[in-house]
């Protein structure tokens, strides 16, 4: 009996339905406290909110991890094949979902609660737009490394994981102490 790998197309599909049963759910849950219009509504979107953004982050914080690895891993080996997939899947699986529901509850809370106005949230959410453009780069990096394009060095990608946690730390900055 052959033992099946996790890189397999078939561990793949099982893998993307258990991830949009999950999100199908969280987006079930959301919609189910938006019908039901509890008391504290505000606070559900927020405690929603603040579960994608850590969703979010963690990926952005392992991706270059990642890459640092592929890029020691020689082009065609079994190795890079593997960090194909599993660069893949979390681009597809968790990061871009979870940046998709940052920014709309995000959004609403910043018009529901804030109605746009402070310069703290206007500080905040250019520093989302940055984190949005260091996850297209990364997202790039993925389509590069998938068509074993030309590679940054493993160096390059320590540094790049730094800028996500840089500007994490400066928006919760913002956002818990309202600094202006």
């Amino acid at each position: 009996m052959a033992v099946e790998k996790q890189t397999d197309a078939s561990a793949g599909r099982r893998a993307a339905r258990r991830a949009f049963v999950a999100l199908a759910v969280f987006l079930a849950v959301i919609l189910a406290v938006y019908l039901l219009q509890p008391d504290n509504f505000d606070r559900w979107i927020t405690a929603f909110h603040v579960i994608a953004v850590i969703a979010w982050m963690a990926g952005l914080f392992y991706m270059p991890r990642l890459f640092v690895y592929h890029t020691d891993a020689a082009i065609g080996s079994q190795q890079s094949e593997t960090f194909k997939v599993m660069e893949q899947r979390l681009l597809k699986v968790i990061m871009n979902p979870a940046m998709m529901i940052t920014w709309v509850l995000g959004l609403y809370l910043a018009w529901n609660l804030f109605g746009f106005q402070g310069g703290w949230l206007h500080a905040k959410i250019a520093l989302v737009v940055l984190l949005t453009l260091a996850h297209m780069h990364q997202s790039r990096a993925v389509r590069q490394f998938a068509a074993d394009g030309p590679r940054r060095s493993a160096r390059y990608w320590r540094m790049m994981n730094e800028i996500p946690t840089v500007l994490m730390m400066l928006i919760v900055i913002l956002v818990i102490v309202k600094p202006f």
